[in-house]
């Protein structure tokens, strides 16, 4: 911890000194809540948790003008638990994103532990709860966060189609195939509607096998409210297969903003485990960077599936959460 602490400020010194050439920016997020977990092997769980709505983190992001169209970016964010103080992916000290890249008139293109094309489809596009809160749509499909080792391109918007295309490196040597991870999402996105496309393959560790999630997805907003339908297909190791379908909705008015979502899984293998989740939520803004929660999730498991109801952190123990915190953004 005390060479975390001396790394920080060492970046909060040389922010001061590189927003005189650059822009520099230090943000982040501090999010804690109240977790009522039920339904899991152990019994029920009551606990505080960081993280809830959205991870808890604290990161550092800077862009720099080169001429000609060209500029320089770099992004470094650290995850923490509010609750505990203790660092979090498994104790990296930027194990939520860290990453460089340059950016021209045709592209950005970025290198380091970044979020995954299928990811941020699900976040941004697919999940009403953004993968946060009870209705996190990763209880149940798979969200592939974030890739070492990953080189990424990312094309402009051109008559509303844009691309997004990653290439993980698996640095096994003797064998390029082994651990690598490919992703790709196309999109087209005008006024109110949004359609997306995206694929992700990732390699086992001998490249004897590998397993593949595609997405499809529409999502559309008119006034007040924003709808969304998304359909995925999953080729697991060893053959599995399964299916998953994803509606959600949106309400904002004000301060008030409700969230609704409903994902049905469908395992197609013999042993036929399928899960249905539901899931509710109201946000309530304190301010423009401040909110208030309540959300609730429920997961239907048959057949010996295990899905349990997490949160923008944590996993879950249960079939069943409620939510309940604070989220401030700065």
């Amino acid at each position: 911890m005390k060479s975390q602490t001396t790394c920080f400020a060492l970046i909060g010194c040389l922010c001061g000194i590189a927003s005189a050439q650059s822009n520099v920016a230090i943000y982040g997020i501090a999010d804690a809540g109240l977790v009522r977990e039920t339904g899991g092997a152990a019994g029920s769980v009551s606990r505080v948790s960081s993280g809830v709505g959205s991870g808890s983190r604290l990161g550092f992001k800077g862009k720099e003008d080169l001429g000609g169209d060209m500029s320089a970016f770099f992004q470094l964010e650290n995850g923490y638990n509010i609750d505990t103080g203790s660092a979090g992916q498994g104790g990296l000290l930027f194990g939520r994103q860290a990453f460089v890249g340059l950016s021209t008139k045709y592209g950005a293109v970025s290198l380091g532990r970044q979020y995954s094309p299928l990811y941020s489809t699900l976040r941004d596009v697919v999940d009403p709860f953004e993968i946060g809160l009870a209705g996190n749509v990763t209880n149940i499909i798979p969200g592939n966060t974030r890739v070492d080792n990953m080189v990424e391109y990312k094309t402009p918007r051109y008559a509303g189609f844009a691309a997004d295309l990653a290439y993980g490196a698996g640095e096994t040597a003797g064998d390029s195939r082994k651990n690598r991870t490919l992703g790709v999402a196309l999109s087209y996105a005008d006024g109110p509607l949004n359609v997306t496309l995206t694929n992700h393959i990732k390699e086992n560790a001998d490249a004897s096998d590998s397993s593949r999630y595609s997405l499809a997805v529409a999502k559309y907003k008119a006034g007040a409210f924003s709808m969304d339908y998304a359909h995925g297909v999953t080729h697991g190791l060893a053959g599995a297969r399964s299916k998953d379908d994803v509606l959600g909705g949106t309400w904002s008015a004000g301060a008030h903003t409700v969230l609704a979502s409903y994902i049905r899984h469908d395992d197609q293998s013999a042993a036929n485990k399928d899960a249905h989740q539901w899931a509710l939520a109201y946000l309530y803004g304190l301010s423009k960077r401040t909110d208030l929660y309540l959300s609730y999730g429920h997961i239907t498991n048959r057949n010996g599936a295990s899905y349990t109801v997490g949160n923008g952190t944590d996993t879950g123990t249960g079939n069943t959460g409620t939510d309940i915190g604070i989220r401030h953004r700065f």
